[in-house]
């Protein structure tokens, strides 16, 4: 291997990542699928299952890796990647960081602004997580092969059942990238290895905005701005200054989603309010509450329409305000034990 800059597990050659992942030449080569054969084979030799999700200005095509592939990529996530660090204003898929990390920055700003990457994990190709991997110091073979092993592509027959939406241009681009070796969405090296490849574009608009006396934090796709006059002034080239960035980095920004929020109104962003701190929005709140107050007064069943796991459905909501605003959680989970979730009422 050549020269380590971080502390990586050393795989100097095919033979020690075989180890690493316990199989054999064979099944390496397979899963890798360095010739492309996902794109081609039928639903059962395929390496993941592919699922087409509506959404409002097109689709989402998410990978899920089947169960043998997805240990792998695990492994390659644990011995591998996570020894490799990760930009500070990076918060998306970052163990001991959240969406309330990526927020708290922001909260109290004079002005806010959001912008959005277009097709995030699709647009990064294989040849900038080979990059990632090289510089780690892994030769090229290894390299090649970890790659393989992180990367996919769009079966055609999937790819044919998605209708053309009316935003053409954009339907086009996304095909594009689904069909050259890209990074899933669905598998658990994904996350990990957008953030590697997505250093440059953070170091460089945590520059712009240090320029702009502003504050950045990126969750996923999503970025975020804050600060006070100087970019409230200068919110114009600022936000063409994203979008450069963003184009020299690989990236594109959705035109459509980039938005500036003063503070005389809601500052919503990544599903929260951060006027004051970041917290659920009013609406989501009183729903929540309403909904503990009828479990409570008329019994849980009542509110479950059939579904016995729906207290844990409740607790997991709970337990996601509580990841973003403490106070407001530890209030919910109060009114949660409360509950006779026991009672057949």
């Amino acid at each position: 291997m050549a020269a380590m800059p971080w502390p990586v597990v050393e795989l100097p050659h095919q033979g020690e990542l075989e180890r690493l992942l316990d199989v054999d030449a064979g099944e390496l080569a397979w899963f890798a699928d360095t010739r492309g054969w996902e794109r081609q084979v039928s639903e059962p030799l395929r390496h993941y299952h592919w699922i087409v999700a509506p959404k409002r200005n097109g689709v989402r095509l998410l990978a899920a890796p089947k169960p043998r592939l997805k240990e792998i990529q695990r492994r390659l996530l644990r011995h591998v990647l996570t020894a490799i660090p990760l930009h500070p204003f990076a918060h998306g898929g970052v163990p001991g960081r959240s969406v309330r990390t990526a927020l708290a920055p922001h909260a109290g700003a004079r002005i806010v602004i959001r912008a959005d990457l277009e097709m995030f994990f699709s647009v990064i190709a294989a040849r900038r997580v080979y990059g990632i991997l090289r510089q780690a110091g892994y030769p090229e073979s290894v390299a090649y092969t970890i790659t393989g092993l992180c990367t996919t592509v769009v079966p055609r027959e999937v790819w044919q059942q998605v209708r053309t939406p009316k935003d053409f241009e954009r339907h086009r681009r996304l095909g594009r990238a689904l069909a050259t070796p890209h990074l899933p969405q669905g598998a658990p090296t994904s996350p990990a290895l957008a953030n590697l490849v997505a250093f440059s574009l953070d170091r460089r608009l945590a520059g712009l905005a240090r320029a702009f006396g502003a504050r950045y934090t990126r969750y996923v796709d999503d970025l975020t701005f804050s600060g006070g006059n100087r970019l409230r002034a200068g919110r114009s080239a600022f936000v063409d200054g994203v979008a450069k960035i963003a184009r020299d980095e690989g990236f594109r920004l959705v035109d459509a989603k980039t938005v500036v929020l003063g503070s005389a109104g809601r500052q919503h962003a990544l599903g929260a309010v951060i006027n004051d701190h970041p917290t659920l929005v009013r609406s989501e709140r009183d729903a929540l509450r309403a909904l503990l107050h009828n479990c409570a007064t008329h019994g849980w069943r009542s509110q479950a329409r059939g579904h016995d796991a729906f207290p844990d459905h409740v607790l997991g909501r709970i337990g996601h305000v509580a990841g973003l605003d403490p106070v407001l959680g530890a209030k919910l989970r109060a009114a949660y034990d409360r509950i006779d979730w026991t009672g057949l009422r």
